[in-house]
């Protein structure tokens, strides 16, 4: 019985609660928020003004745990108590993910307290963001169920399971949930700075779909577009595979996303990274079929160039800006306006 011991030198280190319920950027650390919202922050003017960064808030570690805590939400918080005492006592998996499920859906009440709706109001304005009116309603609650969607999702089965099996101490998790608004994307890419099929730190390697990167990072069947370039001569960038993705998702109107952000994403020797939720409040994204024959992705080698140069121009400028291999998400919208939603050092 017990968990198996960590991997050498592998601890989550737990956070406190740093006394506000909302931030906006400038008050991102390493105490308070995870690696997603900080690595962000690292760009901030230090890259070329074509390059966007999104706006984005942050609910710190802690701040569950403290909404958890009011009066308001005692009967849910007695309800988590009594799922965590059957997850403690689970005797196989069957149960195990039973009480998994149990703990995810006994926070579905969960209510917002006074504090956090007025700190929450505050952050979008000093950030600029538009504001998410009552959380009792409409925009709103949509938006707060996705924040509760992504506090519940530390207890996502897998999540659970690669923890205990890497001996992590899972009750040390602290989710942080990073607030943006979603990128409304004619294309999304992600970009690999080091070339993994080969581990030639001299080139890079990226993958570009149509419509949002879900389709990319959430193995939807079919091709991206993938290509390589070495960093001295983008130029010379060579297509490895054309799409066949049959669908894209796309969003058409404009939307918040709430992405996960804990305390366990980035630790050296736990692929951590995807095992926890972002999610788009709301209607969400719109699958549609993709028609290649009529995207210039695909049928203007013109426009196809300058899009993957572009891309690959992206790359080096945040592996130079960070100093080290980088994994990088981003999008570029139906005005060209790229934006880079996400990077992490590349393992």
């Amino acid at each position: 019985g017990g968990r198996p011991a960590a991997a050498a030198g592998i601890a989550i280190k737990p956070a406190s609660f740093c006394g506000r319920f909302a931030m906006s950027s400038k008050h991102f650390t390493p105490e308070v928020v995870g690696g997603k919202s900080r690595n962000l922050t690292g760009l901030r003017g230090r890259l070329p003004d074509w390059i966007n960064l999104p706006a984005s808030v942050a609910l710190p570690y802690g701040t569950f745990d403290q909404v958890l805590a009011a009066e308001e939400n005692s009967n849910v918080a007695a309800q988590l108590r009594t799922m965590l005492s059957a997850l403690e006592a689970a005797p196989d998996a069957s149960a195990v993910s039973c009480a998994l499920t149990g703990l995810r859906q006994a926070l579905g009440p969960l209510r917002p307290t006074r504090r956090i709706a007025s700190e929450l109001a505050d952050a979008f304005e000093e950030e600029g963001l538009p504001g998410l009116g009552d959380l009792g309603a409409g925009v709103g609650a949509a938006a707060w169920a996705a924040i509760v969607g992504v506090w519940a999702s530390k207890w996502n089965d897998r999540a659970f399971l690669s923890c205990r099996k890497a001996g992590l101490n899972h009750s040390a998790i602290s989710m942080a949930v990073l607030c943006q608004q979603v990128v409304q994307a004619r294309y999304a890419f992600v970009i690999h700075t080091t070339n993994p099929s080969t581990g030639n730190d001299q080139e890079l390697y990226a993958e570009v779909v149509c419509g949002l990167g879900e389709t990319l990072v959430g193995n939807y069947a079919g091709r991206s577009l993938s290509f390589s370039a070495p960093k001295s001569d983008i130029s010379r960038l060579s297509v490895k595979s054309f799409p066949s993705k049959s669908v894209g998702l796309f969003v058409d109107t404009p939307a918040m996303i709430f992405r996960s952000d804990s305390n366990a994403e980035d630790l050296e020797g736990f692929a951590g990274a995807g095992l926890y939720d972002s999610i788009v409040a709301g209607q969400g994204a719109t699958e549609r079929l993709v028609d290649y024959a009529s995207d210039q992705l695909v049928c203007s080698s013109d426009f196809r160039n300058d899009m993957l140069r572009k891309i690959a121009e992206v790359g080096c400028c945040i592996e130079q800006a960070l100093g080290s291999p980088q994994d990088i998400e981003g999008a570029v919208d139906g005005d060209g306006r790229v934006v880079v939603v996400q990077t992490r050092p590349q393992v």
